[in-house]
């Protein structure tokens, strides 16, 4: 049984010029969103004289550090087969539940912890519903998401949250060495999980669960609890980049985080995440969002007015799955072809 997701690990069980040939076929679509992410800034640059500013480079990566974060379980629930749409309700819940810790005194530190427990409850609850009681991902993942937001709303009446302690802002304003703490963050969790997804062997489960699950499963591999760890795992960071989130803004707001889910699928699905599960990288998910975060940022600079922003999302989520259906029936096509 092999893994489709991380090229490294089939060429060290294969061995050999074709694996080798499988690799660069499997990093060509990153390198080629990499050509396009440089193209758009370039383009951009010329039609607005402003894009490519160090003050705007900064304003964009403070605005996908947090969404980097989400990637990276987004990744896993992808490459499992499955996908988490709760990302944004249980973002939202994470930072309402740590401001309410902070307002009621509670250490900076285990206000975090509280809100991304919470986010990990929500999580794990989700991974049971698909693993025990069967039911499929998307219904599990949208109820928790109604159920999140639901649980924000009510906890803080509708009403944002401020009045924080100063010493907590310090994750999302600091800087180290003129780099803010919120992007170093960001990038160190990307990192280690792009390391993970390709190296560790637990991790490398997830791959071989989303291609084929019955063979995963007749392999040793508890399917199950690969599951629940995915879900659990996506619910953390969540949580832990709505707690940021609010450490950035000074301010907690239960509708934070509203229609993110979206955005974050249809960035890991641009940078080779397949609704199919099976394959997928978080460095390929990282590329898909700064594609994604370049496109809306060169709307704002151009005025573009919000609305059509929001329709502009919808095409490029449209326009990636469709990609992503089609590149899976061409394989399968060829696989028949070659049998």
């Amino acid at each position: 049984m092999q893994a489709t997701g991380s090229s490294e690990v089939q060429v060290k069980a294969q061995g050999g010029a074709p694996a080798s040939l499988l690799v660069r076929l499997l990093r060509l679509r990153e390198f080629a969103l990499i050509v396009m992410i440089v193209l758009i800034g370039l383009v951009l640059q010329a039609a607005t004289g402003r894009f490519l500013t160090t003050a705007n480079l900064n304003a964009i990566m403070l605005g996908f550090a947090t969404s980097a974060i989400i990637v990276v379980g987004m990744t896993s629930a992808l490459v499992s087969g499955g996908f988490d749409l709760s990302v944004g309700s249980v973002f939202a819940l994470g930072g309402v539940t740590a401001a309410i810790a902070l307002r009621a005194d509670i250490p900076i530190g285990l206000s975090i912890l509280i809100g991304v427990g919470v986010g990990m409850l929500a999580g794990f609850i989700t991974g049971t519903l698909i693993t025990r009681a069967g039911i499929n991902p998307f219904i599990a993942t949208l109820g928790m998401m109604s159920i999140a937001r639901g649980a924000g709303y009510a906890i803080t009446e509708g009403s944002p949250l401020a009045n924080l302690p100063k010493d907590f802002f310090v994750y999302g304003q600091g800087q180290i060495l003129g780099v803010p703490n919120l992007v170093v963050i960001a990038f160190l969790i990307v990192i280690i999980g792009d390391i993970l997804m390709r190296r560790a062997s637990l991790f490398r489960q997830i791959y071989y669960v989303g291609g084929n699950e019955d063979a995963a499963r007749l392999s040793g591999i508890n399917v199950n609890r690969v599951k629940l760890g995915v879900y659990t795992l996506s619910g953390l960071l969540a949580a832990l980049a709505g707690v940021l989130s609010v450490s950035r803004f000074t301010v907690a707001d239960p509708g934070a985080g509203t229609g993110e889910e979206l955005r974050i699928i249809a960035a890991c699905i641009i940078g080779g995440s397949s609704l199919q599960g099976g394959k997928g990288t978080v460095f390929g998910g990282l590329l898909g969002l700064i594609f994604v975060g370049f496109i809306n940022n060169g709307m704002v600079l151009l005025r573009v007015p919000v609305y059509w922003q929001t329709l502009a999302m919808g095409a490029i989520l449209l326009l990636a799955v469709g990609f992503d259906t089609l590149s899976q029936r061409l394989q399968q096509r060829a696989q028949r072809a070659k049998t």
